[in-house]
């Protein structure tokens, strides 16, 4: 996997086992779509849990989906409509080392370029500004590419 400077990385939480299951074994992440309305804009996924970022992986491809539809064993969850972001992602790879929350800052999500996240030790580093670093950039690269919608309408 060939990275930049400049990359998108979105930093975001697993917070059950079964997630991470579901990340290591089919190497899919689900991001509710209420926080992130315009689409998963990065090239790079991170993933904190119990107190770091101990994975990530390349962004492959998006899907907007029902939770139903991702959890079909849950059809009476009080979110069971709710939308979300379903991401495709290629090999999941550790984070060496990992990127620890030394300061228990609460987030759910964090948006940083690559080079902050390959240099990070804690997840302060994800923040840093310096002229060392790119700038931080979040809007689409191309937004006119749109995401796959899987006859769901955001209307």
């Amino acid at each position: 996997m060939t990275l930049f400077p400049e990359d998108r990385v979105l930093v975001g939480v697993v917070k059950r086992r079964r997630d991470l299951r579901w990340l290591l074994d089919q190497r899919r992440y689900r991001v509710p779509v209420a926080p992130l309305p315009d689409g998963v804009n990065a090239e790079v996924l991170g993933f904190f849990l119990r107190g770091a970022v101990y994975y990530y992986a390349a962004l492959r491809g998006v899907e907007l989906v029902r939770r139903r539809d991702l959890l079909p064993n849950e059809p009476q969850h009080p979110r069971a409509e709710a939308l979300y972001w379903l991401c495709q992602l290629g090999p999941v790879r550790e984070t060496r080392p990992p990127i620890v929350n030394a300061s228990r800052r609460a987030f759910a999500f964090v948006h940083t370029t690559w080079d902050r996240f390959a240099d990070a030790l804690t997840l302060d580093d994800l923040y840093r500004d310096s002229p060392y670093y790119v700038r931080r950039v979040y809007a689409p690269r191309n937004a006119s590419m749109p995401y796959t919608t899987a006859g769901i309408s955001l209307e």
